[in-house]
């Protein structure tokens, strides 16, 4: 009795085996690159005070936003700016107790008709005429409330962080790939950290 083997052609072993390989870098290249701080935005100084309405951080940032942020606002893709703050309590027996966090979008977009930008934060809107002065409005925080007075204990020591992105994921598909490539549009500080003792 005759047996007949079937073999595949090697050329098909191949393909198979580059197809596979372009898949897996494919998947590499889609996986999210991790935040880089960029040379153009720096915490250049935070505090956090009690007030009546709870505990308020103040902070300013060193901001060199590129032309081509601009030119793309004013062609009508608005850009989002967060501001991210943490306070944590550490804990020599179990990770470090996360208090309080908060976070404060800033939306600017631009109106043809007037030319004037626009900065909404909270609900609020403010028009501005120049680049110049929408970066400065961006680059300071005040008095923004990111934990009740209560939250803190008196003599126990927090470690508050505080960080300012343009949020890329916000952007058009298309400009999603700029922020990943180009250092223009990475617009991001590292994390700022100091000790608060109320």
């Amino acid at each position: 009795m005759r047996t007949t083997v079937f073999s595949t052609p090697c050329w098909k072993n191949a393909a198979e085996r580059i197809g596979r390989a372009l898949l897996l870098l494919l998947a590499f290249a889609l996986l999210p690159l991790p935040a880089r701080s960029a040379d153009n935005a720096s915490v250049v100084s935070a505090r956090i005070e009690a007030t009546e309405d709870g505990w308020q951080v103040h902070a300013d940032f060193e901001l060199s936003l590129a032309p081509q942020l601009f030119e793309a606002v004013r062609k009508g893709v608005p850009l989002y700016f967060i501001a991210e703050f943490e306070l944590t309590r550490g804990r020599w027996y179990w990770v470090d107790q996360k208090v309080a966090s908060a976070r404060r979008e800033r939306r600017v977009s631009f109106t043809p008709l007037t030319d004037q930008y626009r900065v909404v934060t909270s609900g609020i809107a403010q028009t501005l005429t120049t680049a110049e002065d929408v970066t400065r409005l961006l680059a300071r925080i005040r008095s923004w409330t990111v934990a009740e007075r209560g939250q803190l204990k008196g003599g126990e020591r927090y470690e508050a962080a505080l960080r300012f992105r343009l949020d890329g994921a916000q952007l058009p598909k298309p400009f999603q790939l700029n922020v990943l490539a180009a250092r223009e549009w990475s617009v991001t500080t590292d994390w700022h950290r100091w000790t608060v003792t109320p």
